[in-house]
């Protein structure tokens, strides 16, 4: 089975777990009903700008829509990658730690390129550190910039941005998903989810 089926197929799963119609789940995504059911069928191609608004619709760390929960104790298989319109994520590993989930992405920020992610579920943080290039992230109007070898930080559950001005971006991103239910420290409300 292709990463497109493997996708459709979770996040048919996941949307009947939690007794979502597809305009139910379109509602609270904003991603077309149309574009939905082709990714279900594993007909359409998933972006990451797709996928994040349809996990975090569902309440769901991205990990949750990209790859099987991983057997206890062992390793899984390599995780898929998936690409939005400046951005190439491989999920690396998805840790959790009681209720609370991190992913860990291999990423890349195509040269000049800007990509805007919409707030993910309130209380998600994110750090990214630079292996090369110089990246800018953050909040549009509260960015941080970090070279090779630097790191940043910033609150994920607001709009935010990645980009690389000045060429390619190399680095290693930790998406940190607050306890379920429980808002991390200055969510203030965070983004709408539904």
């Amino acid at each position: 089975m292709g990463l497109n089926e493997d996708v459709g197929r979770r996040l048919r799963a996941l949307r009947r777990e939690r007794e979502l119609s597809l305009s139910e789940l379109s509602r609270r995504s904003r991603v077309g009903k149309g574009t939905l059911s082709e990714l279900e069928s594993g007909t359409r191609n998933p972006t990451l700008e797709t996928l994040y608004a349809l996990a975090t619709a569902l309440g769901l760390p991205l990990s949750a829509v990209l790859s099987d929960p991983l057997p206890a104790g062992g390793p899984g298989p390599a995780l898929p990658g998936v690409s939005g319109s400046a951005v190439t994520a491989v999920l690396l590993e998805r840790y959790e730690a009681g209720s609370a989930v991190t992913d860990v992405f291999r990423i890349s920020i195509r040269a000049g390129a800007v990509q805007e992610s919409q707030g993910h579920v309130p209380g998600t943080r994110e750090s990214l550190m630079v292996l090369s290039g110089t990246a800018v992230v953050g909040p549009p109007d509260d960015t941080r910039t970090a070279g090779p070898g630097a790191s940043a930080e910033w609150r994920a559950d607001v709009p935010h941005v990645y980009g690389a001005p000045d060429g390619e971006v190399q680095g290693v991103l930790f998406v940190r998903y607050p306890p379920a239910g429980e808002p991390g420290p200055g969510s203030g409300g965070g983004a709408e989810t539904g």
